[in-house]
């Protein structure tokens, strides 16, 4: 693994693209988080990937020192959630370390694709359960709550 691993080159303008699908109306469901910027307040969105479990939903840090999630610590978890025509305002709470182990052995089986961003990257070592649960700490999961 390297000591930094940074999000590939083309993760950025993918997003951008995403983002101008849903608003053309393509990718409807796409999850689409929005929170105010931590310098600028401005509202900055970013398409990602909810893990469903045990009636709760779930984000994953792809990257330590992720921007979404320093906009996420500063906004004090206040965000908006979109997921096709519905929006939501939410709360996301950092789960610490151990309770973030169930949700991390579920990423590479129930979100493989973002598995192998992570992987490629060198934030994990491989697509698998342990080499997921070796990132906590180091990549935060939210709990979507309600507002």
């Amino acid at each position: 693994m390297t000591p930094t691993p940074t999000p590939p080159r083309w993760l950025k303008p993918l997003n951008r693209a995403l983002l101008l699908l849903r608003r053309l109306g393509g990718m409807a469901d796409l999850p689409v988080l929005s929170v105010p910027g931590r310098r600028s307040g401005k509202p900055r969105s970013t398409p990602l990937s909810i893990l469903e479990h045990g009636g709760e939903r779930y984000l994953l840090e792809g990257f330590p020192g992720a921007d979404w999630t320093r906009n996420v610590r500063a906004a004090h978890g206040l965000a908006t959630l979109a997921v096709g025509t519905r929006e939501e305002r939410v709360r996301l709470v950092e789960l610490d370390p151990a309770d973030a182990v169930p949700v991390l052995r579920l990423w590479p089986e129930r979100i493989p694709d973002g598995a192998k961003i992570m992987a490629d990257a060198g934030v994990v070592e491989a697509v698998t359960p342990d080499a997921f649960e070796a990132v906590a700490g180091r990549c935060a999961v939210f709990r979507i709550d309600p507002a």
